[in-house]
Order: structure tokens, then sequence, then C-alpha cells
């Protein structure tokens, strides 16, 4: 689309979205939400400006390629489950670091493979939307 209007709102509407897409990332390990709504609504901030503009303009804003957002988020998930193992506790059990933060995030595992999610949504489903919008 060549619409003016529609540019000048999604320049506007994106910054929101992807914002809240890291407010659900991280109310997430403890409430509903977490990396995989995060992760969708990252994607339509980028699909978004991808019908605004173009595919090739929504790429170059996310900054890095899709692959390896996927290949990244797949390997924090898989690695989150690794220090349970180490307090022989099983694969994936849920740790968290005895931190007092000021706000009521809880830093641990869990934060840990929602990321992992996060970053697998947003590079595996843009990587295909950009694909076949490309084409």
């Amino acid at each position: 689309m060549n619409s003016p209007v529609f540019q000048a709102t999604t320049r506007v509407i994106t910054p929101l979205l992807l914002s809240f897409s890291l407010f659900m990332l991280l109310r997430g390990h403890d409430q509903p939400g977490g990396g995989f709504i995060g992760g969708l609504l990252a994607v339509t901030a980028f699909a978004l400006y991808a019908l605004a503009f173009d595919a090739r303009s929504a790429r170059r804003l996310l900054g890095v390629s899709p692959r390896l957002l996927t290949a990244v988020g797949l390997s924090l998930a898989a690695v989150s489950g690794v220090p349970a193992l180490w307090w022989g506790e099983p694969f994936m059990r849920g740790l968290w670091l005895p931190l007092a933060l000021p706000s009521e995030l809880k830093l641990g595992t869990v934060l840990l493979f929602d990321v992992g999610v996060y970053l697998t949504v947003l590079g595996s489903v843009l990587l295909t939307l950009l694909t076949l919008s490309e084409e």
C-alpha cells in the first residue's frame, strides 16, 4: 500500500505494539501471557509495517535475520532447562534467582524459556510472512 495515512499511522502503532509485546513477555511467566503471545504481537507490528511499506523495509526495521532469531530462540528455550539438571531437579523445572527486584519481575529459567519462545515465534512467523510477501 502506498497510503500516506496508513504509513503515518503505522509509524505510531509499531512502537506501541512492540512495547506491549515486551510487556506481555515479561508479565507472562507468572500470569497469562508470555513468550508466545508476546511474539505474536511483535510479529503483528512487523507485518503491519510490511503492509504499509514493503517486506524489505520490515526486514531493515527488524535488523537481524529471522532465521537467526529462530535459532537463538530455540537455543535459549532448550538451555533454560539445563540449570535444573545441575541442581538435581527434572529437566525444565523452574528455578529463580534469589534477587529482590523493585518490581514483581522474577528472574529465572522460566523467564529465559519465555524469551526463547518469544524469539522463536517472532523469527519463524516473520520468516514465513516476509518470504511469502517478497515472492
